[in-house]
């Protein structure tokens, strides 16, 4: 650590180490809330996002000749090298929980802005009469309308990530689907014997219900386009400057990529964390129904010869300390609590959202926190289920014969010819006197022989498939 500086802020002076770029709020914050262990450097995502506004401002202000080219340029160089990544290890110690409404974030990054614009300027760290992070680098913003501009902008960019891994898990079930789609098995209701379907029809049952939750997906993520910068403190535009919201909200689009809107009103914007709760809702949405596709992975699997046995799973790593030969579905299970993480942060979430109180709502670094969480655990999750479990998956063809064969599934068929209760009579018969239903049938001589052909081995039961 090099030689201590010294800052002072509205509470006093106080040493900053002598090797880093951030300064004395973003120091008073790292002493303040050292909770979670989780820093704003652990979301790199988010310090992209921030630069990216940053650096819009700083274009949107001298467009509007507020900011010198010299300065904005500083400026937007040194946010080109956080978007880059460059020097954010070191520099971003604050806590992502913390109090504020992301005065802190915001800070840290004013404050990393302005000493990297100041070595670029030929300045030294610290030298904030040359450029100020309030005075230049934060001009025409706040922490109000900066922080959930890059709230939305990061979770809009980590969309397609998460997309990406949702549509290779889709596509890895269709294979199976199509890999396996004349295999007949018994389906089941309640744990129970049900009806005939196919292995194809369970498999792209999954994947469906995957390629729904994308749409889903893109639909809430919609409702972040709109962003309140500009807005200021309450969404009033105090010390805003007139164009400055609609040319940064322009700049901010061409940096990132993403079409971005100014709010119809930045008041109501400024305090509204109703599309955090949608995309939370959606979180949550997957996670249910991808705790459902493991529960069932694995109830078919269970066994290898005391359970249903009907598909094996890739054997990925030793399943006991004490029972030779065990193997047990491990990636099914990491994404069960995966599911289960996710589902609680949407509780969080919620809560937070909940505690909004009059021009703002100052629970937002615990919403973030938690969306970001949520889309990291499911973006990598999926990814590693796909590769390590679902694209290895195989069936076994003859043991989802034998269970169809000893079933009494096709009772339902039978009923058609003739009727529910005689029906009814025949499967219980075959059931206590542990006979196939087949033989009973048979035996009844209540169908032709032809009948029997077809229903038992025929296109008859299996007309949908």
């Amino acid at each position: 650590m090099g030689i201590e500086r010294i800052e002072t802020d509205l509470i006093g002076p106080l040493p900053i180490p002598g090797d880093v770029l951030y300064g004395v709020h973003t120091r008073r914050a790292e002493l303040n809330f050292t909770v979670s262990g989780l820093r704003l450097k652990d979301f790199p995502e988010l310090i992209q996002s921030m630069a990216m506004v940053k650096k819009a401002a700083a274009c949107a202000n001298a467009e509007l000749s507020l900011l010198s080219a010299e300065k904005a340029s500083a400026i937007s160089e040194a946010c080109d090298e956080l978007i880059e990544l460059k020097c954010v290890d070191e520099n971003f110690p604050v806590d992502m929980m913390q109090g504020g409404a992301g005065t802190s974030t915001n800070m840290n990054v004013n404050e990393v802005v302005a000493n990297l614009a100041l070595l670029k300027l030929g300045a030294n760290v610290g030298d904030y009469d040359k450029l100020h992070p309030n005075d230049e680098v934060n001009l025409s913003q706040s922490t109000n309308d900066v922080y959930p501009t890059a709230l939305r902008l990061t979770i809009l960019r980590a969309c397609e990530g998460l997309i990406e891994s949702q549509v290779g898990l889709r596509e890895a079930f269709r294979a199976k689907a199509n890999e396996y789609a004349t295999v007949l098995k018994v389906g089941r209701t309640q744990l129970q014997d049900a009806v005939p379907m196919t292995v194809g029809q369970e498999f792209d049952a999954f994947a469906e219900l995957i390629d729904a939750d994308i749409n889903q997906l893109q639909s809430a993520s919609g409702q972040l386009k709109e962003v309140n910068l500009g807005g200021s403190a309450i969404g009033t535009s105090i010390n805003v400057p007139r164009g400055f919201p609609a040319a940064a909200c322009a700049h901010l689009t061409q940096i990132s990529g993403i079409q971005l809107i100014r709010a119809r009103n930045l008041i109501e914007a400024t305090s509204d964390t109703g599309g955090f709760v949608s995309i939370s809702s959606v979180l949550k949405r997957m996670a249910v129904k991808l705790t459902k596709v493991c529960n069932d992975l694995r109830l078919l699997s269970s066994g290898p010869r005391g359970g249903l046995g009907e598909i094996r799973l890739p054997p990925v790593q030793a399943g006991s300390s004490i029972m030779p030969g065990k193997v047990n579905a491990v990636i099914p299970e990491m994404m069960n609590q995966i599911a289960f993480q996710v589902i609680g942060n949407d509780l969080t979430v919620t809560l937070a959202a909940s505690a909004g109180q009059l021009q703002l709502n100052a629970m937002e670094p615990v919403i973030i926190l938690n969306i970001l969480q949520s889309m990291r655990m499911l973006t990598r999750g999926m990814e590693i289920f796909k590769q390590r479990c679902v694209a290895g998956i195989e069936v076994d063809v003859d043991r989802c014969k034998d269970l169809l064969d000893q079933s009494l599934v096709l009772a339902t068929p039978l009923a058609l010819l003739i009727g529910y209760s005689k029906a009814a009579q025949l499967s219980k018969k075959a059931l206590t006197e542990k006979r196939g239903l087949r033989q009973v049938v048979e035996e009844e001589g209540i169908l032709a022989s032809g009948q029997v052909e077809e229903l038992f081995e025929g296109s008859a039961a299996f007309a949908n498939f």
